[in-house]
């Protein structure tokens, strides 16, 4: 019988030369550690360590972003994070409530969605 173990990573699509946008937003401002891609895979896009998981940053030829479907990013200390991305001129969109959570969505330098979360004690 198998069972599924985690989530090794999640892969966003960006445009051709998307590198160093990437390397800003996802290095920089997130202060994500790039890793190493395969030599085998193509030399285009880069890859990121998010906690224990990797985002990758894939290279679409026909490029249209994830305006729906998006990685939701567990953080400590959500409110730290959403002043930081303020101060870095990232445009911060809330969304309805879910108990025992904060969140708040962006977009990526490529139009992409990304969520940030923190679980919170909801109190009864």
């Amino acid at each position: 019988m198998f069972s599924f173990e985690g989530i090794d990573h999640v892969q966003l699509a960006a445009p051709a030369d998307c590198e160093k946008e990437a390397r800003l937003f996802y290095g920089g401002i997130l202060g994500m550690e790039e890793l190493p891609k395969p030599e085998s895979l193509s030399p285009s896009g880069c890859w990121f360590r998010c906690g224990n998981q990797e985002i990758h940053i894939g290279v679409e030829e026909f490029f249209s972003p994830a305006k729906k479907a998006h990685p939701a990013l567990v953080v400590a200390n959500l409110d730290e994070l959403e002043q930081h991305l303020s101060k870095n001129g990232v445009k911060i969109k809330a969304d309805k409530p879910i108990a025992g959570r904060k969140r708040f969505f962006i977009n990526d330098p490529f139009g992409n969605r990304v969520e940030f979360l923190e679980f919170i004690t909801v109190e009864k």
